[in-house]
């Protein structure tokens, strides 16, 4: 089995290390280009079974709290309209929804972390990273389901549609929008706190595999 890891952050690289997880960690950088360029080598070059991305998101639901974990069942894009007022949100010629692989998702049902809560659901990307509550309002106008959004994980999920590799999006929450101060508050003691213990859920994915 040969497993392709995108991260987008140096940050999250270091994090994936301290859970023990090392091999086949790809940097992309951040925002749906880099994300995508770093998808489309990985597979080009390397040739994954599956690939993973692993990272840090934004909270759009009241129940998901920083240091929880969320499984994306789903990944959309929330900042991409072609023209079409029936298909806003929707990527000219593909679906508006990228679905997750279920071998992933069943192995994603016997996980646990202690100390973290696991949501599975919805999780939306747009090349934006905490804009403001309004913002945030105008994300769930869109998907009104959607636990988290950030910055990689549709446009990953839409190359792996592409070449058809089963892909799985495992978001770490960051930080939760009561206010902007609030927000950028908790992303920073994030860093401090949860970060490391956070990861280790996909781990345990990886071991089950």
């Amino acid at each position: 089995m040969k497993l392709g890891i995108i991260a987008a952050m140096e940050k999250e690289v270091r994090a994936l290390a301290h859970a023990g997880i090392d091999q086949g960690v790809v940097l992309s950088g951040m925002g749906k280009v880099n994300a995508a360029m770093a998808a489309t080598k990985l597979i080009l070059l390397e040739h994954p079974q599956y690939i993973i991305n692993s990272g840090v998101a934004g909270s759009l639901n009241s129940n998901v709290k920083v240091g929880n974990v969320v499984i994306g069942t789903q990944t959309a894009y929330h900042d991409v309209w072609c023209g079409d007022p029936d298909n806003i949100a929707t990527m000219d010629g593909c679906p508006r929804y990228f679905q997750a692989d279920k071998h992933l998702l069943s192995i994603a049902d016997n996980i646990s972390v202690n100390g973290s809560t696991i949501h599975k659901g919805l999780i939306i990307t747009g090349d934006q990273f905490y804009i403001s509550q309004q913002e945030d309002a105008r994300q769930l106008s869109l998907y009104p389901n959607a636990l988290a959004c950030d910055m990689e994980s549709a446009a990953i999920a839409q190359v792996c549609h592409h070449f058809n590799i089963p892909f799985l999006s495992i978001r770490v929450i960051s930080d939760v929008h009561t206010s902007d101060n609030d927000q950028k508050e908790s992303y920073t003691s994030f860093w401090e706190q949860a970060a490391h213990t956070s990861f280790e859920c996909l781990k345990q994915i990886i071991d089950n595999i």
